[in-house]
């Protein structure tokens, strides 16, 4: 029996409590805020008040009794003010020199007043993203294609410049911007661009190419030169270091005419001539060899 009451007893409070809790929330009795949420309460087209803190909230101790009847005869908003981003690819630009770019544009935003994102623009993100577009077309038009490649920060900076007081009126705030992307549109003229670049590389290339020959002919043609002229000098002091060392050789006459002999006998090795050597006897044996070979002499006619 007791089982049963306690089971009866916890039904009961909490359809209670369920009931309680509803009623408390239809008449304003108490609100539950989420993080990163506001919400507008609005009564007879007059805004009673915002609530942007997190937490337990009681509209009846911040409006007054007009909180008791907002949800019935009035209406309440929920705005999300949580940070949120939006990428417009290729926005059509023109450079100084004609060139059809191509601009990708990344920004964030929030919103800060929950009253004006409400009711002063139907489609305030819609609005954003237009006003962002036409900034980036006007501040980014007509500049120089060098410029337009590598200033990004800059051209960053001026488009969130442009856009930043805009955006306000309409509940927005605008946070970073960013340009990530610049592109040619036209691919004819990518071709045509890609084809020079190629060409001036080329042109670069041979012209380091160049400029190294002539510097490895001017380094070789120094260094003959150089060679040559002490090669020169070489050959100018030779003689006279041979002469200075024969002065020194004459001087003794032993020892000259011992230098000059050995030289000799070392051309004439050096000829590859035949010797013939003679005895100490020779004058002898020669005379007889003539004699024998010789023809007598005929008897003189009588």
């Amino acid at each position: 029996m007791i089982f049963f009451v306690a089971i009866a007893t916890f039904f009961f409070l909490f359809i209670t409590g369920f009931f309680v809790r509803v009623f408390a929330r239809l008449f304003g009795l108490y609100v539950v805020i989420q993080e990163g949420t506001a919400r507008v309460y609005v009564l007879f087209g007059k805004v009673l008040g915002v609530i942007k803190e997190p937490g337990l909230h009681s509209p009846l101790a911040r409006f007054g009794p007009s909180a008791l009847v907002v949800n019935w005869l009035g209406k309440s908003y929920t705005v999300d003010q949580r940070l949120d981003q939006e990428y417009l690819r290729s926005q059509p630009v023109n450079s100084e020199e004609g060139a059809p770019m191509g601009i990708g544009l990344w920004y964030e935003m929030h919103i800060s007043d929950p009253v004006a994102y409400i009711f002063k623009n139907a489609d305030p993100r819609g609005s954003l993203r237009a006003n962002v577009s036409n900034a980036a077309v006007r501040c980014l038009s007509n500049l120089a294609l060098t410029e337009m490649l590598e200033s990004r920060h800059a051209m960053s900076h001026s488009v969130r410049t442009e856009v930043s007081p805009q955006s306000e009126e309409w509940g927005y705030m605008l946070g970073s911007v960013y340009i990530r992307k610049v592109h040619f549109r036209d691919v004819e003229m990518m071709r045509q661009i890609e084809g020079k670049v190629v060409n001036r590389l080329r042109q670069v290339t041979a012209a380091i190419q160049q400029d190294g020959t002539n510097q490895v002919n001017i380094i070789r043609t120094t260094a003959e030169r150089q060679a040559a002229i002490e090669f020169a000098k070489a050959t100018a002091l030779r003689p006279r270091i041979v002469g200075d060392a024969l002065s020194q050789v004459a001087s003794d006459p032993e020892i000259a005419g011992a230098l000059f002999e050995v030289l000799e006998v070392s051309r004439l090795l050096d000829s590859g001539a035949e010797i013939t050597l003679v005895p100490s006897d020779a004058s002898d044996t020669l005379s007889s060899l003539v004699a024998a070979v010789a023809p007598r002499a005929a008897p003189p006619r009588t």
